[in-house]
């Protein structure tokens, strides 16, 4: 998911800041930015997939993952050690 998230471009917008709600002038440059955004993620089905991907997240958290990973290495070695002591 890391590389995704980086070779995806561009990303949305930050949201405006509550302050310049009253600014016109940088309502109206989020307002473009954001258009744009949408305009490139509605050009085509690879780019509305990549950015899909860069704003999702990892399925699991580190340590869960660690974890997970850690089974996984212990349960083979589990299984090659017994279909090893199967063999003599």
């Amino acid at each position: 998911m890391k590389l995704v998230n980086w070779a995806a471009e561009p990303a949305m917008p930050p949201a405006l800041p509550m302050g310049l709600d009253d600014d016109g002038d940088a309502v109206a440059e989020h307002d473009l930015r954001e258009s744009a955004y949408f305009q490139y993620r509605e050009g085509s089905r690879l780019a509305r997939w990549r950015m899909d991907m860069k704003e999702a997240s990892d399925l699991l958290a580190p340590a869960t993952g660690r974890q997970v990973l850690v089974g996984i290495a212990v349960v083979s070695a589990l299984l090659v050690w017994r279909l090893e002591s199967g063999r003599s």
